[in-house]
């Protein structure tokens, strides 16, 4: 695959289109089985809330791995991902109910750099608070 974005049609500025990604209390136990990360602060809400936890939270890579998803989805290759990085800043608290809970994630073309290559700074929030901090990614276009 290559990516459908071509470098000369991207400016400094350019938003890519916002995603919103539901987390619930499947989608953990789910990862969870797919990453082999069974540490119960993902799943049992009292041993989450017994070491300080207000709930059970989603997985710190499980996050990252949603938000990426508003670059691969805008590029149409997931190989177009060059670089990838964050800080994990506040937890996403995932309630134990119909609803779950949201992470939001914004992004902006940064940076346009060398060899069709663009820095693409994101924004996830989740409960009206930032969850991933320094999220960039660098990525290469047609």
């Amino acid at each position: 695959m290559t990516a459908k974005i071509a470098y000369d049609d991207v400016e400094v500025g350019t938003e890519l289109p916002a995603q919103t990604f539901p987390v619930t209390r499947a989608a953990l136990v789910q990862y969870a089985g797919a990453s082999g990360d069974f540490n119960p602060i993902h799943w049992n809400e009292k041993f989450a809330r017994e070491v300080g936890l207000p709930d059970v939270i989603a997985h710190g890579m499980f996050t990252m791995a949603e938000a990426i998803r508003v670059v691969t989805d805008w590029t149409g290759d997931p190989g177009a991902v060059a670089e990838y990085g964050v800080r994990f800043i506040k937890p996403v608290v995932v309630p134990n109910d119909d609803q779950g809970a949201t992470v939001e994630v914004s992004a902006k073309v940064a940076a346009k750099l060398d060899d069709n290559t663009v820095r693409v700074d994101l924004v996830a929030m989740s409960a009206g608070q930032k969850v991933l901090g320094m999220s960039r990614a660098v990525v290469r276009l047609a």
